[in-house]
């Protein structure tokens, strides 16, 4: 080969190697992004309650009652926010799970009106004015759910909207797994 030739194969193998590389990072469902807290305690905040709700805030004591708690994040101005509303309505009433709201980075006039329009599901809304919290629980971006054990430990994270098959599949079969503890580390 001449060295013309190989300025040229250079660039060219490079681009395509980087393309490769980008292709088989953003490929794959987006929803199974491993997050490091699975299995680990919420981490230690303090939300407080949405002005104008009638629900409370919550703190990551709340989250260790010995009941599951579905923790979902999530922001008036977020439009998959708004398509899985209903969804959180119904998986609402489902007994013995709770189903809290972390509001991101929103206004509190904002947040009061969309869960007036759309239904006000959640036992407790925080209010993540700064996302503070939300970067805690190693949050990407809105909507986002997570599924918390009785003693607080975050057993599952769905990332993006949830959708019925979601609900019925992954969700409900990590709610189940969340009702039983985990088996201690071994010696």
């Amino acid at each position: 080969m001449t060295r013309r030739t190989l300025l040229v194969l250079i660039p060219v193998l490079a681009f395509a190697g980087l393309a490769l590389l980008f292709w088989k990072g953003l490929s794959g469902k987006p929803s199974e992004i491993p997050s490091a807290l699975i299995n680990k305690p919420v981490p230690d905040f303090t939300l407080q309650a949405v002005p104008g709700l009638t629900v409370p805030g919550f703190t990551s004591e709340s989250l260790r009652t010995g009941k599951v708690t579905v923790v979902n994040v999530w922001a008036s101005w977020c439009a998959p926010c708004r398509v899985e509303h209903p969804l959180l309505t119904e998986l609402a009433k489902t007994p013995d799970i709770q189903l809290f709201g972390m509001n991101y980075k929103d206004e509190p006039e904002n947040a009061v009106r969309f869960l007036t329009t759309l239904g006000q599901p959640f036992a407790a809304v925080g209010m993540d004015r700064d996302g503070r919290a939300a970067l805690d629980w190693g949050v990407y971006g809105v909507p986002e759910t997570f599924v918390v054990d009785g003693q607080g430990l975050i057993r599952y994270k769905h990332i993006g909207p949830l959708t019925p098959e979601a609900i019925a599949g992954d969700l409900f079969r990590e709610i189940e797994k969340a009702r039983m503890p985990l088996p201690a580390p071994a010696p």
